[in-house]
């Protein structure tokens, strides 16, 4: 009698969203518990269906939702519906583009505004934009048009977009290997004492708290990636510092998280803890200064100033600049008055 392998799903009515190699570290944990913390915005009874109509495939076997992830372990992700990207519809929106040519361009996104779509987020991203211009941005590795690098929600500033396949590889290389320039401006809670100094810490998934990243130190670096960020105190206000923090390294949330890790969460950083009084004093008007500050600026205090790189036609050296917006300006200006009279 023949015998026949595992019977794969029908894919035909399936499209895949996710693909996702298992750390070599990774302990025995529930398939579902471990996409939950993968997945952004994902609820578990929508990956517990997935597992039931077969769309959830460890090395191409559909497995259950109790299965338990082993390193190394292949997993796909298949919906019924067709992902974010298969579906991205142009929308007129205004775009701040401060540099453009045949090849690149680069915008200065304002906060809040979503990169590219997901869960949660399917139009008004930056992409939604930038597809109603531009009839053919060439696709990233993740299938995501023009995009060379990212930056959160809530993080406003310079993003760089290819508008070649060649222009993609070159910008994509520059970012992989480290020659590209990225200069952020960030308000912290607490007085850095060093004037300047880098952070170094491979950066993860927290295991706990699946909205956040965490650095990972020692035995357990292999958890996370290589990450270095540099920073420089521009500026001590009391309770707060201002910072410039140089990436080295372009991880998920780095900044954010590199330096929670050295005790200077930024200010208002929500999923990071920062929109709570961190440092300071316990009088009433201590906290309702704060407050105003919260509500001057009701984001992380995160702005992607500086962006350098070489052009991928002429090979010129190009650096860009963008003011600190208004929102972080008078969330700052709040502190500085306030530091005056500490003595």
């Amino acid at each position: 009698m023949e015998s026949h392998g595992p019977q794969l799903p029908e894919e035909d009515n399936l499209h895949e969203h996710f693909t996702f190699t298992v750390d070599k570290g990774q302990a025995p944990l529930r398939i579902d518990k471990y996409l939950l913390n993968y997945i952004e915005n994902i609820t578990r009874s929508k990956i517990q269906n997935a597992a039931k109509n077969d769309g959830i495939l460890v090395n191409d076997v559909p497995v259950k939702s109790n299965y338990k992830v082993r390193p190394n372990d292949t997993i796909r992700v298949l919906f019924a519906h067709p992902t974010y990207e298969a579906l991205l519809v142009g929308e007129d929106m205004p775009l701040d583009i401060i540099f453009e040519d045949d090849y690149l361009l680069v915008v200065n996104k304002p906060a809040g505004m979503v990169v590219h779509p997901g869960h949660g987020n399917y139009s008004g991203t930056l992409i939604n934009g930038l597809i109603y211009r531009f009839d053919s941005l060439p696709n990233n590795s993740s299938d995501r048009p023009g995009l060379v690098h990212r930056i959160d929600k809530d993080t406003s500033g310079l993003l760089v977009v290819a508008k070649t396949e060649q222009a993609m590889a070159h910008l994509s290389l520059q970012f992989a290997e480290k020659t590209s320039e990225r200069e952020y401006v960030a308000l912290v809670w607490g007085n850095v004492e060093a004037d300047e100094g880098t952070i170094e810490g491979n950066i993860g998934r927290h295991p706990k708290n699946r909205l956040q990243n965490t650095v990972f130190l020692d035995d357990e670096a292999e958890k996370g990636k290589p990450a270095v960020t540099h920073y420089k105190v521009l500026e001590r206000l009391g309770y707060v510092t201002l910072v410039s923090c140089k990436l080295e390294t372009g991880r998920t949330h780095q900044i954010r998280v590199h330096m929670k890790h050295i005790g200077h969460t930024l200010f208002n950083d929500e999923r990071y803890g920062g929109n709570v009084i961190l440092k300071g004093t316990t009088f009433t008007k201590y906290k309702q200064f704060v407050d105003n500050c919260f509500k001057v600026l009701p984001r992380q205090a995160l702005h992607a100033k500086t962006l350098g790189f070489v052009h991928p036609k002429t090979g010129a050296f190009m650096r860009f600049e963008t003011p600190v917006p208004e929102d972080i300006v008078l969330c700052i200006e709040k502190w500085r008055n306030y530091s005056k009279h500490l003595g």
